[in-house]
């Protein structure tokens, strides 16, 4: 099966796609973006959370035939060019960062938060991350680089 779609705004196609091929694996195995995380594959940890036009979605859980005509956005997309995107500098700058497993499907999860609500409250913050485990950072790092991306967005 032929598969067409945007990707972080580029116009691709992929040829041999099989109808049970996640978006997941597409991205990551046929289109060289690693960013999103091939984790749990239930849709239970949210690392392999992706835009699918403008939603946030498990990338895991969307068939690759879902994606047809679709603009699909990853975390590499986030980023311009070379300038990382103001959630992915929070997240650098507040030390959010640990083994890096989780922090793509947050990325995306806390940019759609922070274009939807500029100035979210703590529970807005946990609310919107809640599908997105972590083991490692014990999310406090997490929620202080969201709290600072949101107030530099505001310009505070």
């Amino acid at each position: 099966m032929r598969v067409s779609f945007t990707v972080n705004g580029s116009r691709e196609t992929v040829d041999g796609v099989w109808e049970g091929e996640s978006l997941l694996y597409v991205l990551r195995e046929r289109m060289g973006l690693p960013g999103s995380k091939n984790a749990c594959e239930q849709g239970e940890c949210g690392s392999c959370t992706v835009y699918l036009d403008g939603t946030p979605v498990c990338a895991c859980l969307v068939a690759a035939g879902q994606a047809e005509g679709r603009r699909v956005r990853t975390v590499e997309g986030l980023a311009e060019g070379d300038r990382l995107a103001p959630i992915q500098q929070a997240f650098v700058d507040a030390g959010a960062v640990q083994c890096g497993f989780c922090t793509p499907g947050l990325l995306v999860q806390a940019h759609d938060l922070i274009e939807r609500r500029p100035d979210p409250s703590d529970a807005e913050i946990r609310e919107a991350l809640a599908g997105n485990l972590c083991r490692c950072t014990g999310y406090e790092k997490i929620l202080d680089a969201v709290r600072l991306a949101a107030a530099r967005k505001a310009g505070t």
